[in-house]
């Protein structure tokens, strides 16, 4: 009795095989371990880094190359070079800089300033001056012009004249108290009617009447009409011809040849009527020539 009932405890707690599924190092219920891979060497670490800077160096230089550049700039040193690049790139304390056929590295501390490179746009050369319609023309051509017309002399004539008496200056005054652009004496231009001897337009339309009333005189004989405008009709009537004063005869010879000169230039010119041996005098014109300056 005693035995069976041993048994029947051995029975509830033990089974056959049951010793074998118990056994150590035998229980399917124990996680599996993994190997465990070896601790690589400091030189091995190394390498490894050596090689991700070079890929990094590398990306950010085919960056540069395949980054677009509308133009080259100058990177200028504190060492006053200046370097020619064809683009840059800021990395930390330093410029990466592309030049032709490789690049460089500088530090942002030696690096004065970046320029752009000066891009000249191609130069358009100015429209060229038409070419004057007159290359005779001198100042106050209006005013010649119509004096001209009115008078039935020409202009290039009145022009130099103007241009011996006063070299075109307005305000001219001579030492014997002439004025103006054509040197008319204060008696000579109340005669004219002119109200301001200073005005050009008054002042040449009475000057080139007076011409015009000695050339009447001295029937177009330029050369006494020139002489007698410069030292008066009673000089020349007083001597025949021109009268022997050195700045008289200068005076002559000087407007002669300018309108000489002006007459034979290759140009268009813009005179009206020619000095015309009939053309009548002006209205209330006489053809007597008013009252000579004193002669010097």
């Amino acid at each position: 009795m005693q035995l069976r009932r041993l048994g029947r405890r051995a029975g509830g707690t033990a089974t056959p095989g049951c010793a074998r599924r118990s056994a150590p190092g035998k229980d399917k219920t124990a996680p599996a371990s993994l190997p465990v891979p070896p601790r690589p060497a400091p030189v091995v670490l190394f390498r490894q880094a050596i090689h991700v800077a070079a890929l990094s160096i590398l990306s950010s230089l085919l960056a540069l190359l395949a980054a677009p550049s509308a133009r080259a700039e100058y990177i200028v040193l504190q060492n006053g070079l200046r370097l020619h690049v064809t683009g840059y790139q800021l990395m930390g304390d330093k410029y990466r800089l592309q030049l032709q056929g490789g690049w460089m590295d500088v530090s942002t501390t030696d690096v004065l300033k970046i320029e752009p490179e000066e891009v000249f746009a191609p130069i358009t050369p100015p429209p060229a001056a038409p070419p004057p319609a007159d290359a005779n023309q001198h100042p106050y051509h209006e005013f010649v012009l119509a004096a001209a017309s009115r008078y039935g002399l020409d202009a290039e004539l009145i022009s130099s004249v103007i241009e011996v008496e006063s070299n075109f200056n307005p305000k001219a005054v001579s030492v014997r108290n002439a004025r103006g652009l054509m040197q008319l004496l204060p008696e000579t231009a109340s005669r004219f009617g002119v109200k301001d001897i200073f005005d050009p337009k008054e002042n040449i339309d009475a000057g080139t009447h007076y011409l015009h009333d000695l050339l009447q005189l001295y029937k177009n004989d330029l050369t006494l009409a020139l002489a007698a405008y410069n030292a008066g009709p009673d000089k020349v009537q007083k001597y025949g011809d021109v009268p022997p004063y050195r700045e008289t005869q200068s005076y002559v010879k000087q407007v002669k040849r300018k309108y000489q000169k002006n007459k034979t230039a290759p140009a268009a010119k813009t005179t009206t009527a020619p000095a015309s041996t009939t053309a009548p005098p002006a209205p209330g014109a006489s053809p007597t020539a008013p009252a000579p300056p004193t002669a010097p």
